[in-house]
């Protein structure tokens, strides 16, 4: 264990177990701000879809049902304006979380590799340099970076935790810079639905890769878009000579999306309007909770998209989550995500309509 232990850093999440506790014990009950995790019903549709391949006995393919891979390239076509996108340019995968983790691992990488992700972060990123023994490094402009022994370059737009996003020039100048020194992009947009005030755009969008989906993968999640977290569905979507190695690697791991779940996502991405009626439900929280944060004395910066606040009262984040926990209102600190985080607080948009208007109350 210990050989283990020395390759993660802690689990973050522990240490707000105290402030969990005392936020419970407020009168009106814990409102926890601190996890996106999906809090609505799982739309009908889908339950049918998935309900209906219930009898699957058995074992599903890696790759997917061809159903599956239509309907992910349709998807891309459809929603992120990428062109000619066939099968070889498509993988499901078994939710991103595991991607993330287990990608250098799958790629080959070791030590003396590098893996590059923004300096405030999904801490996962970090998780899978280490699982693989690579070296690791935080930006705050990729194209600075050294580029020598740098192997993977993680994008993530919409960011987590701060909600900022890449515009297409920006994701232009990378790729390109990327491309210039060899360097693998993978570009983590399971929020790309989500923007507020900014219209995301992916990687694969021929304004930013020229045509060419050379040396460039987008990861793509139902998790936020469709409340399917709990089916653990996702797909990445870019380079075939990219994803044809790892479609073999997973085959060898058993890494495959169960037969209902994928039934279920061929239903997600044909249909728009629960997506529509589920960024309607977190615009309206979004914009009670940003308002009374405002009103409490924070200040919001980036934000422009995502289901989270970035915010701040210039104090230790620590004491702005102890402060929040006494009103029963649970966030995470953002020192979480990076150092440059720690005098900020991430607050989810994941809470039903009865807990936001408690902890709009709470804050006025």
């Amino acid at each position: 264990m210990s050989a283990v232990s020395d390759r993660l850093p802690t689990f973050p999440w522990d240490k707000l177990e105290p402030y969990k506790k005392t936020a419970a014990a407020h009168p009106g009950g814990i409102v926890d701000l601190s996890v996106g995790t999906p809090v609505d019903p799982v739309p009908d549709l889908i339950q049918k879809a998935l309900i209906d391949a219930a009898d699957s006995p058995g074992y599903p393919t890696v790759w997917g049902t061809p159903a599956l891979r239509d309907a992910i390239t349709g998807w891309v076509e459809r929603r992120l304006g990428a062109r000619e996108v066939t099968h070889r340019h498509v993988l499901p995968i078994v939710g991103s979380k595991e991607l993330v983790a287990w990608l250098p691992t799958q790629l080959g990488l070791g030590p003396g590799d590098k893996v590059a992700y923004p300096r405030l972060a999904y801490p996962t990123y970090e998780v899978g340099a280490r699982l693989a023994r690579a070296d690791h490094e935080v930006y705050d402009d990729p194209t600075e970076l050294d580029p020598r022994g740098l192997k993977l370059l993680w994008l993530n737009s919409p960011s987590n935790p701060t909600g900022r996003v890449l515009s297409k020039q920006e994701l232009t100048r990378i790729v390109a810079w990327a491309r210039e020194h060899g360097i693998l992009v993978f570009s983590d947009e399971c929020y790309l639905e989500l923007g507020w005030e900014a219209d995301p755009v992916s990687v694969l969008h021929p304004d930013v890769n020229g045509g060419s989906y050379e040396g460039i993968v987008s990861v793509h999640s139902l998790s936020k878009r469709s409340n399917l977290a709990g089916y653990r569905a996702a797909f990445l979507a870019g380079d075939p000579e990219v994803l044809a190695p790892l479609l073999e690697i997973r085959k060898h791991g058993g890494m495959m999306t169960s037969a209902p779940t994928q039934a279920a996502v061929v239903a997600a991405l044909g249909d728009d309007t629960h997506v529509r009626e589920q960024r309607e439900r977190y615009a309206a929280r979004r914009t009670a909770l940003r308002e009374a944060l405002l009103a409490h004395g924070f200040r919001i910066e980036h934000s422009e998209a995502s289901l989270y606040l970035w915010a701040t009262r210039d104090e230790s984040c620590w004491q702005t989550v102890a402060h929040l926990a006494e009103l029963g209102i649970l966030v995470a600190p953002g020192d979480f995500y990076g150092t440059a985080g720690e005098k900020f607080v991430r607050v989810a948009l994941t809470a039903t309509d009865e807990r936001v208007r408690a902890a709009t109350e709470r804050l006025a």
